[in-house]
Order: structure tokens, then sequence, then C-alpha cells
């Protein structure tokens, strides 16, 4: 018998996504699984693809349901999980992969959100660089987890090695993403409708109104102790999911190519689940697709005097549900990778 775990919004992408790694854990017994407007039905109506876990039924998304688990991973609409979390103190662990949790600053709440602020938890990036090593020992005993943002784990994993090791200039940073119509997730809406999407690729949230923006912001400030600035740009292309994001940033004086290669490896050399491509090699989305991987290339655009990073991941796995499962391992003392592949599905 393994840790009880609960999945709330378990009919989504998102956590359908918690469900598929956490079904394979070696360490978890998924026992409750619960929705929204699919409460009553089995799982294998919503996840037909999970076979393993298909009898349950979806249950109420309630507090009561919730309380009796070892682990909750919450996997809801940005705003409902924060007075939920409230109504379950005695939970050992909870997992929020949505927004309600993630940001430390009231004032950046309230200009990208509604709703009330119920305050920050642990970010569950492990492998990102801070102050003081990496943010996988903030989360060794964690109770209360932040799962990232998809977006904001691409960026953050693919400039915070530069920043950390000063050599670019936090203050001119810009970022654009193509991301797949899953991170918005299981929602009707025209923009996500196939004939809107096929054949076109569009931006949005474009101006520096994007949610993600502050959380990168935040993460990136977790190395310096102070705040820079970002101009992030993601662009919806028709692939059912992933993130390739295309950072630049202004280069300090002084600073070659392989100044910056050794900063990334001094990094990420240890970790198992960031691949560094070779020189002149950039990673694309089908070869991290269905893994805990995010992989990125670097260049050095010598006439503009900018760092240039490309990152690739899954923004369902190493985005959300690989970084959320991920965390907890850290958090319970398990094995880092259990239930997690460093393989990509392909094609």
């Amino acid at each position: 018998m393994g840790l009880r775990v609960a999945v709330a919004g378990a009919s989504g992408y998102a956590g359908g996504e918690i469900l598929r790694l956490a079904a394979a854990h070696p360490d978890f017994d998924v026992i409750t699984v619960t929705g929204h407007a699919s409460v009553g039905r089995s799982l294998s109506e919503v996840q037909p693809h999970l076979r393993s876990i298909g009898h349950l039924n979806l249950q109420e998304t309630s507090a009561a349901v919730l309380r009796d688990h070892d682990v909750v991973f919450l996997a809801l609409p940005h705003g409902r999980s924060g007075a939920l979390s409230d109504e379950l103190p005695d939970v050992p662990l909870i997992v929020d992969a949505g927004a309600d949790h993630r940001l430390t600053d009231t004032d950046d709440w309230a200009a990208y959100y509604s709703g009330d602020w119920h305050g920050a938890w642990t970010c569950g990036i492990p492998e990102l660089p801070t102050a003081h090593g990496r943010q996988r020992d903030a989360l060794v005993g964690a109770r209360r987890i932040a799962a990232p943002g998809c977006n904001a784990s691409a960026v953050s994993l693919a400039l915070a090695p530069a920043i950390a090791a000063g050599l670019v200039h936090a203050g001119d940073l810009v970022s654009v993403l193509a991301v797949g119509p899953s991170g918005a997730g299981r929602v009707l809406r025209d923009d996500l409708l196939a004939a809107e999407l096929l054949g076109s690729a569009h931006a949005y949230a474009v101006g520096g109104i994007h949610r993600h923006t502050p959380e990168i912001l935040q993460n990136l400030a977790l190395v310096t102790g102070r705040r820079g600035t970002l101009s992030f740009t993601p662009v919806l292309v028709p692939m059912a999911r992933g993130v390739l994001a295309t950072s630049t940033a202004r280069l300090t004086d002084g600073t070659d190519e392989q100044a910056v290669r050794e900063a990334y490896r001094t990094a990420y050399g240890d970790e198992r689940f960031v691949h560094l491509t070779g020189p002149g090699v950039f990673p694309a989305v089908q070869h991290v697709l269905g893994s805990n991987t995010v992989a990125i290339g670097l260049a050095i655009d010598r006439r503009a005097g900018r760092l240039v990073t490309v990152a690739a991941l899954d923004n369902l796995v190493k985005g959300t549900a690989g970084a959320a499962v991920q965390s907890a391992n850290i958090a319970l003392g398990l094995d880092e990778a259990a239930g997690l592949a460093v393989d990509g599905v392909a094609p």
C-alpha cells in the first residue's frame, strides 16, 4: 500500500497528466479523483487513455472528499484552489498546479489575477538556481508546493544560469514562445478551435500582460535578490502540447560563448531532467514530448551583443504535472525521478 493520493480536477489536461504519472509511481496509490461537471462519471469516460485507474469514479471537489489523503494534487482553474486548500490544514502534502499560490507579492497578484490572494507556497522548480544553491533545497520536507507555470519554467530555467553568473543584464530580457493550446486547459474557446488554429499562429497577451510574467521575474530574482525586466510574448501554434521558448538577454562586457557554456554546465551538468545541447544544436518540442526533460540550446549573437537561449519542454509534463510529481518526490524524501521519464516519445 503506497501513499494515499487524490487528484482534484482529474477531468482536465493537467489533472489527467498528473494521474498518468501518479498511476505509474511506485510509491503512490491513487484512490480519489474529483471533478466538477463530470462528477459521477467514471474516469475511463473522461480520460480513456488512463486504463489502469479507469475504474475510479469522479467525486465532488470538496474538502470533505480530499481530506483523508497523504498527498493531494490540485489541478483546478485559477482562483479555485486557494480557498479549498485553506480547508485542508491536516493533509501532509498539497501540490497546487494552478496559479493561486505561485506569487509572493500581493501587488503582482492584484495586477494579474482577480479574487483573494491566499499566500505563496514553495516554488516547484527543483533545478532553478538560487542565491543559496538550487530550489531543490527549499523543497525538502515542504508541505505546500506551488507547481510552476509551463512558460515560466521554460524561461526561468533558460535564463537563470546566465543571470547567476553575471553574464547578462537582468534588466534587458526578451522572450518569445511558441505554445500549444493544451496550456490553456480543457476548455471550449473560439481561438482554440481546430478551424481557427490549424494552419495559423497568433500572438496573445501581448504587451507584458501575460500572467506568467511576474512569476518569471520572481523566479529570476531568487538568483540575485533584484527584480529585472522582461518583455514576454507567447504565440499560439497548432501543436497539441509543448513550449519552445526563445529568450535573449544583453551580454555583459567581455562575456564569450565559452563562459556561457561553462556557467550552464555548472548549473545543470548533474541534472537528470535538464539537457544542454551542443554548439550549433537547438532543441525541438518533438524531442521532449512525454518526458520530464527540458532541453536548452545556447548561442551568442555577437552583432547584437546578446545571449540567445532556446528551451523546449512538454508543457503538461515538465511544465506542470512532471514538476508537481518531481517536487512531491523531493518533499517526501523519495527518489526524485520516481514515476518520471527522461525519454520522450516519437514521432
